[in-house]
């Protein structure tokens, strides 16, 4: 038992329960009982982290989040991330997470990791980032894939939070581990694969909304295709960079 991140897990269950989420959880029991492993984790909304973590808990095991510095440089959830031994990420010097990650899994840590790197803003996957990976290689572990679908409909880029009793349905599921194999590029591509399998299977079962701002174009929604949602960010990126390009300027 951790003295920080078991209340913490006891806390959010109660805020679930208040909120009326609707938890499926299935495959379990793929989370390995001990040793390191990389978990590979969808990308759709803010509070993805928060259920990615539960289904390590049948196993009574805890997962190190990769996740950005500015959330760690916040007053707020800095010293909560900290506690919990989460792993930050300084996008414009990554070595340092990384190597730091690495060594986690050497340790027998859980680390999630988010692949697509961003929040999908089509709910499609996203082009996989190969850090998952080379983690996984360079550790010598298993990557477990989960995917989790409805968790967009809590709070997402772009939309206001629903953080109330929403009765939100939201979908887990945990694949087999993947064993690392070389070269990177080909173990993400099977990731990508798999994980691509699920998110449907996961879909197939789930109930949409005709138009939602929160279901895929390819199921009926209204959110963006990948290729419109990929053209948003690409320009996001850009007017972010002019912007830091301003400053120094400055």
């Amino acid at each position: 038992m951790e003295p920080v991140y078991y209340p913490v897990i006891g806390l959010a269950r109660t805020i679930f329960a208040l909120q009326g989420l609707k938890f499926t959880v299935k495959g379990d029991e793929n989370i390995p009982a001990t040793g390191g492993a990389v978990i590979a984790i969808n990308h759709t909304g803010y509070m993805d982290f928060t259920y990615a973590g539960l289904p390590a808990r049948t196993t009574g095991r805890y997962i190190r989040f990769m996740a950005k510095k500015e959330v760690f440089d916040s007053s707020v959830s800095g010293p909560i991330m900290r506690a919990l031994k989460h792993i930050p990420v300084d996008r414009a010097a990554g070595a340092d997470s990384y190597h730091e990650a690495v060594k986690r899994l050497r340790a027998g840590e859980l680390v999630g990791v988010y692949p697509e790197a961003t929040i999908s803003r089509s709910f499609e996957l996203k082009g996989f980032k190969s850090g998952a990976a080379r983690m996984a290689i360079e550790a010598g572990v298993p990557i477990i894939p989960i995917v989790i679908w409805g968790a967009q409909r809590v709070w997402t880029k772009g939309f206001p939070k629903r953080l109330g009793r929403t009765n939100t349905p939201i979908s887990i599921a945990v694949g087999k581990p993947i064993q690392p194999f070389e070269p990177a590029a080909a173990l993400t591509d099977q990731l990508h694969a798999t994980m691509s399998d699920m998110l449907l299977d996961l879909q197939q079962d789930y109930t949409h909304e005709p138009g939602a701002y929160w279901v895929p174009a390819r199921l009926g929604g209204s959110a963006p295709t990948l290729e419109e949602a990929n053209a948003m960010d690409a320009a996001e990126a850009a007017e972010k960079a002019a912007r830091r390009a301003e400053k120094k300027a400055e």
